[in-house]
C-alpha cells in the first residue's frame, strides 16, 4: 500500500476508534455488548480495537481478491476498496445500536467484488419481502445494500448483496459480484457507493460505510 493510501486508511480507522471511545463498543462476529464493556473502551484499548478493525478490513479484502482472481480475471489493474460501517455514517439520524461491519472490495475493469460481516445486530435483518420499500422492488433480496449517493443523503439502491447469517441472525458475512456501469464507476471513484445494513429494529439503516481506495 503506498503512502497516501495508508494516511487515507489511518485517518478512516482513526475516526472510527474515536467514535467507540465516547461510547461504542463492539465485539465483532461474538457476544452481544454490555454497558460494562462500552464503558470500558478507553483512549488507552482503543489501539487493540483499531488493530481488530484492520485485521476484519484485511480479510476482507483477501477474500475478494481470491475470487477475482479464482475467476482467471488477471488481465488488468486491481483497485483496492474498504468501508468501515458505523452507526454513525446513517442517514438522517444515528440509530441505537452496538453493531459494526467491515468490508473489502476488489475493482478489475468494471467488475466489483465486494466481501464483507458484521456483528451484534440490534435485530435481524429486515425482510423486504414481508416489509418491502414503497413501491416495491424486487430487485431488493435482502437486508444488505449497495446504494449511490453522497454522504449526507440516502442514495438510490443499486444492488442487493448475498447474506450468510451466524447463529444468531445478528452477525454474519456478506458478498457480492457485480458489473458497474460507468456512472457507477464514477460514483465509486468519487466516494458515491457505499454499503448499508437494514434491520427489523432499524428499517432505514443500522449501518453504513462509503467505499473508500486502499
Amino acid at each position: 500500500m503506498n503512502k497516501a493510501r495508508r494516511i487515507l486508511v489511518n485517518v478512516v480507522l482513526g475516526a472510527v476508534t474515536c467514535l467507540f471511545c465516547v461510547g461504542l463498543s463492539s465485539p465483532l462476529m461474538g457476544t452481544s455488548a454490555s454497558p460494562t464493556v462500552q464503558s470500558s473502551l478507553t483512549p488507552s484499548n482503543a489501539a487493540p480495537f483499531q488493530r481488530t478493525v484492520e485485521r476484519h478490513l484485511a480479510q476482507n479484502l483477501q477474500n475478494a481478491e481470491s475470487a477475482i482472481v479464482a475467476q482467471g480475471m488477471t488481465g488488468s489493474t486491481m483497485t483496492r476498496y474498504v468501508a468501515v460501517m458505523t452507526k454513525e455514517e446513517v442517514v438522517p439520524s444515528t440509530p441505537s445500536t452496538f453493531a459494526f461491519g467491515a468490508a473489502g472490495a476488489v475493482l478489475m475493469g468494471d467488475r466489483l467484488i465486494i466481501r464483507g460481516d458484521f456483528s451484534n445486530l440490534a435485530s435481524p435483518l429486515r425482510d423486504f419481502a414481508t416489509d418491502p420499500v414503497d413501491p416495491p422492488n424486487p430487485n431488493i433480496t435482502s437486508g444488505i445494500h449497495i446504494h449511490q449517493g453522497d454522504v449526507t443523503v440516502n442514495g438510490p439502491f443499486q444492488y442487493a448483496l448475498n447474506v450468510d447469517l451466524g447463529n444468531n441472525e445478528t452477525t454474519g458475512r456478506f458478498s457480492g459480484e457485480y458489473t458497474l456501469t460507468g456512472e457507477q464507476l464514477q460514483a465509486l471513484s468519487n466516494g458515491m457507493l457505499y454499503v448499508d445494513i437494514h434491520t427489523a429494529q432499524n428499517r432505514g439503516g443500522e449501518l453504513r460505510g462509503i467505499l473508500q481506495p486502499y
